[in-house]
């Protein structure tokens, strides 16, 4: 059975701290990172499951695919 993967509310510096299940994978500043570190961890097709809004994918205290903290300014050309 896959753990289930949390993304964690962004720090204070930016970035979001990822999980799966104790372990933790990195702290993603975009989806490419979480990518990555899906892929790294082992699991088939990161990217569709990522892009995919899989449920297997917890986005805690933040909306899905926003690394940046609440308040902060949003970098150039993220909205």
């Amino acid at each position: 059975m896959t753990p289930e993967v949390v993304v964690h509310p962004a720090s204070p510096g930016g970035g979001r701290r990822v999980t799966a299940g104790p372990v933790i994978l990195g702290l993603a500043h975009g989806d490419r990172d979480l990518i990555e570190f899906l892929r790294r961890a082992g699991l088939d097709d990161a990217e569709g499951l990522v892009l995919g809004d899989s449920p297997l994918i917890r986005w805690r205290g933040g909306g899905a695919h926003d690394y940046t903290t609440p308040g902060a300014p949003r970098p150039p050309g993220k909205g």
